[in-house]
């Protein structure tokens, strides 16, 4: 038995590898928590309106799949953004949109678990998950975030934990919270 390869076999053998790689490294790096739905752009544009989003804010859009909040942040305010996905396909068709649109220097996105991701450093977190998933979250929101940080999340809230605000657009309700200094005891924690 000859244990030369002729170009074919090496060839072969080298695609089947890195197709089997590749298909590794674009797998989530677990389920995802939710199914991706898009935010259609007017409730993105509301959802930053009914935050504050200003000029110098912190955006981290968790759960961000093809980017939108994060690219229409940086687009319409100016600010920096992170979108955190734990789907790669999602973080590719992010990083395309943020190319396309032509803020890639301020709208960034990170293929992370988010409830491992960093988040200090946001003035505003925006939220499109279910509700358990949301009363997972809310224990790092209030650990991991500055007091006065805002969190709008998109249909869902966080059980127990009153919203400042809510709003209705297209048929979908948003909530606004900031984080408090000290975080509220709740029943449902």
């Amino acid at each position: 038995m000859s244990m030369t390869l002729n170009r074919r076999e090496l060839l072969s053998g080298l695609a089947m590898t890195c197709g089997a790689a590749f298909a590794q490294s674009s797998a989530p790096k677990r389920s995802p928590d939710v199914p991706y739905v898009p935010t259609p752009q007017p409730v993105v544009e509301a959802m930053l309106k009914l935050g504050e989003v200003k000029t110098g804010d912190i955006l981290y859009d968790l759960g961000s799949g093809d980017g939108r909040i994060p690219v229409t942040a940086a687009k319409l305010y100016g600010v920096r953004g992170t979108g955190i996905d734990i789907n790669p396909e999602r973080i590719a068709e992010a990083e395309a949109n943020a190319n396309k649109e032509g803020v890639a220097d301020k709208a960034k996105f990170l293929n992370q678990d988010l409830f491992e991701a960093d988040i200090h450093d946001a003035t505003v977190v925006t939220l499109y998950l279910l509700p358990s998933v949301n009363l997972k979250l809310r224990p790092k929101l209030w650990k991991d975030l500055k007091p006065g940080t805002r969190i709008v999340s998109h249909s869902f809230d966080m059980g127990e934990w009153e919203p400042e605000k809510k709003m209705e657009i297209e048929g979908r309700y948003l909530y606004l919270w900031r984080i408090p200094k000290t975080p509220p005891v709740l029943k449902d924690a």
